[in-house]
């Protein structure tokens, strides 16, 4: 248990700084624009709660933005709700599958995901994550 934990940690701590802020463009302005970086504010202060609740209303106004994407499964992961976590990580992927960061991100947590789940689960990935 005591290594479920601290992989779990580990984990966080390497998502915090796979948070995504978009450039400064004037697409990233705006009412989406805000609420992301409020958003990425909260979670650098462990307010995750609130920084889910910042990144989904970032992702009403941009729906299918893998940037969000990418920010709400972060947020899902640092909350525990890996199965969450793993369903947006592939729809940020459908969204942008040549963006590298994501691609990292979501490799990261497979790998992490795969080690935390009983032995006994079967493998809800279905991937390689090394995979393209």
């Amino acid at each position: 248990m005591r290594h479920r934990v601290y992989a779990f940690i580990v984990g966080i701590t390497v998502g915090l700084g796979l948070l995504v802020l978009p450039a400064p463009t004037q697409a990233a302005k705006g009412q989406a624009g805000s609420q992301l970086h409020f958003g990425v504010d909260m979670a650098r202060r462990g307010l995750w709660n609130e920084a889910l609740f910042r990144f989904q209303r970032a992702l009403v106004e941009r729906p299918g933005d893998a940037q969000i994407l990418n920010n709400v499964a972060v947020a899902y992961e640092a909350l525990g709700l890996f199965d969450e976590a793993l369903e947006v990580y592939r729809e940020a992927l459908d969204a942008a599958p040549a963006n590298r960061d994501l691609r990292a991100n979501y490799s990261r947590f497979l790998e992490f995901y795969q080690s935390f789940k009983p032995a006994d689960a079967p493998d809800e990935t279905g991937e390689d994550p090394t995979d393209g």
